[in-house]
């Protein structure tokens, strides 16, 4: 009976990693198939989207709302790698909403504090693990989106790791997910325009439906699929390794995001934590961080699918740039915000104090921050 038992989790597990890999193809498939379908939109279809994110600050606020809508900056990030990539949107309009969603993507283990509310000891510390991340990402678009309006310096720093990243080997680079994904995306066009005798117009809003479609779906699943993988082992080395320093706090979080595709799944794995009085806020801390620079893995294999050749031979490789530029982002953020981690930590320590004496304040947080503000300001800027 224990060996059936045995087998079949073996089983079990062999099923999951197959998964794996037909969702991460899905959505490899679903980028590349946006950049095809806006290339069948047109030059009209192009403009109105760029015009429609009709200033920098309107692009941060709707990485802001939209992450917090979706519940995952790694579906906003591809999203955008997906339209720099594709030629229909501006690098320069790309970063802000890149900015965006790194706050965004913050309020998932905000929300998961919120669980400890009955609480109140339990509530003010988890409330604090929880804002910590808000405040670091608060304070890293604080100080750098105004630089980089100014001096567009994360696009050139993401430029520059574009240049060293196609150069290296001395070759051009090709992607060799491009002969993988193609024969889906070619049969796809070819279903629509040839055998369904389509019009580019119609068939390219069928593909972007489907796109779309695919890369939440993919996403979500995938990110389900590799929690039930490994989040038992996470949950084990967590508790076992990360009170030894700051260095191994950030590597655990860089791992466990880059598994499980997620820095929510992560970032909330830590907030009961820190609740209990397991884990200190100052560990905590170096943890989110590594959460942070781990969500940066999925926006940079998106990348990879958009990478083909444009006019005169040149590879093309906007997309690649639009997913440095979050990991730029983030390595500048983390070199300025963890030498000064007293500033995230006094404020989610303030926060928290606050709203365990006053539980309105902390809902009043989550709506005004997330959801109300960003609204009000894309409204007001459009």
């Amino acid at each position: 009976m224990a060996e059936d038992v045995d087998s079949n989790k073996r089983y079990i597990k062999i099923l999951k990693i197959i998964a794996v890999f037909a969702l991460l193809y899905c959505f490899l498939v679903s980028i590349k198939l946006m950049g095809t379908s806006f290339k069948m939109f047109g030059k009209g279809f192009a403009e109105g989207l760029i015009t429609s994110t009709s200033h920098p600050l309107v692009g941060l606020f709707i990485g802001i709302l939209a992450t917090s809508l979706v519940q995952s900056s790694s579906t906003v990030t591809s999203l955008v790698v997906g339209f720099v990539g594709g030629g229909v949107l501006p690098l320069e309009y790309g970063i802000p909403i890149i900015m965006g969603a790194n706050i965004g993507t913050s309020i998932t283990n905000t929300v998961v504090s919120l669980t400890f509310v009955t609480r109140k000891e339990d509530f003010k510390r988890a409330f604090a693990g929880a804002t910590v991340h808000d405040f670091f990402n608060l304070s890293a678009v604080a100080v750098l989106f105004p630089l980089e309006l100014q001096f567009h310096f994360i696009g050139k720093m993401a430029l520059a790791l574009t240049e060293v990243f196609k150069n290296t080997g001395g070759a051009k680079f090709t992607s060799p997910l491009k002969i993988i994904i193609s024969p889906a995306i070619n049969a796809l066009e070819n279903l629509l325009t040839k055998v369904m005798g389509l019009a580019d117009t119609p068939a390219a809003i069928i593909l972007l439906i489907i796109a779309v479609s695919f890369l939440i779906g993919s996403l979500v699943f995938l990110v389900r699929t590799m929690r039930s993988l490994i989040i038992t082992k996470a949950e084990g080395a967590v508790d076992r390794f990360l009170f030894r320093n700051d260095f191994v706090a950030i590597l655990i979080g860089l791992i466990i995001t880059v598994s499980v595709q997620s820095s929510s799944v992560t970032t909330s794995l830590i907030v009961p934590l820190v609740g209990a009085g397991i884990i200190s806020l100052r560990r905590c801390y170096p943890f989110t961080l590594g959460a942070n620079l781990g969500t940066t893995c999925t926006a940079i294999l998106a990348s990879l699918a958009t990478v083909g050749t444009a006019q005169g031979g040149e590879v093309n490789t906007i997309g690649v740039t639009a997913a440095f530029a979050h990991l730029s982002f983030n390595i500048l953020g983390i070199g300025i915000f963890y030498p000064l981690r007293i500033v995230p930590i006094t404020l989610a320590t303030k926060l928290a104090a606050i709203a365990s004496e006053s539980k309105i304040w902390a809902v009043a947080f989550v709506i005004g921050v997330f959801f109300v503000l960003p609204l009000i300001l894309i409204l007001l800027m459009r």
